[in-house]
């Protein structure tokens, strides 16, 4: 049984990642939790309480947000007659980094799936700020979904890699069975001015081909220019329908994450995009 964790703010992209997420486990027995936390909408910036105390207001809130989330359900329940399906809602007085995180641990979850942006989305930017604090700070694998993404199955899977710092088993393993599931291409790109590997570098390459015994797996190279540009000249060249990597010490990811403004990641990817976890939490 997989385990599916969607945070939501009833927007409009939230539901597109909902109707993708579905899609995405159709023949998998799965269990879907649908996920709001509320305790920005109390304690975020310019409220207004109306003269109402701090109790009064998390009880309407959390009475309107289990509404809301009864309605999706309710909603998904009509339109997806899936017996493999079980759909489930969480309402909490948290933020969504932190909800996430608890959650993801109280119940196991395999992977969080959300929209890129949220409700109060700035078109002119890839990914939201709540969409790049759960990459940067979540501890289990996190797939965003783009607003005008139509869905395609995941046949041809980016996986931008230098091979220096070992893969955890468990994440690989995720890759490896929607790689199994859809039969897909996983396509390794090596972005480097130098072909030779060294001694670790082999070692971790060999450790991913092990793991990922039922994707066709093709070996890329790419010298360096902008690493950006470079991936996303081979999404469009390849025609990818997946972009995945891994957010670790030191990499390429956690670069873009960290040190850059929300506003540009460096990365702008029109296709679905898997953040993997390899941070010591």
């Amino acid at each position: 049984m997989t385990t599916i964790l969607i945070p939501t703010d009833f927007s409009k992209n939230a539901m597109h990642a909902i109707k993708y997420a579905i899609q995405l486990y159709k023949c998998q027995r799965t269990n879907f939790y649908f996920l709001h936390a509320y305790a920005d909408e109390i304690y975020g910036p310019f409220k207004e309480n109306g003269g109402k105390s701090i109790e009064e207001q998390k009880e309407i809130t959390r009475k309107n947000v289990d509404q809301s989330l009864k309605n999706t359900i309710t909603e998904l329940t009509e339109k997806y007659h899936n017996p493999k399906h079980s759909f489930k809602s969480v309402s909490t007085f948290e933020s969504l980094v932190d909800a996430v995180n608890d959650l993801a641990n109280q119940i196991n979850v395999d992977l969080v799936i959300m929209g890129t942006q949220g409700k109060t989305a700035d078109k002119k930017i890839t990914f939201g700020s709540h969409t790049v604090q759960v990459f940067k700070y979540v501890s289990c694998p996190v797939l965003a979904i783009p607003e005008n993404y139509e869905y395609r199955q995941p046949k041809k899977i980016l996986f931008p890699t230098d091979y220096m710092l070992p893969y955890k088993r468990r994440e690989l393993k995720l890759l490896n069975t929607l790689a199994a599931e859809f039969k897909s291409e996983v396509h390794c790109l090596y972005i480097s001015d130098f072909e030779e590997l060294s001694h670790r570098q082999i070692d971790n390459k060999q450790f991913l081909q092990e793991s990922l015994p039922n994707a066709y797996l093709f070996d890329e190279r790419t010298p360096v220019k902008n690493k950006g540009e470079a991936i996303m000249e081979y999404i469009l060249e390849k025609d990818i329908n997946l972009l995945v990597m891994v957010n670790a010490r030191h990499s390429y990811l956690e670069d873009l994450l960290y040190r850059s403004t929300v506003v540009d990641i460096g990365l702008h990817p029109k296709i679905p995009f898997m953040v993997m976890q390899n941070l010591p939490r």
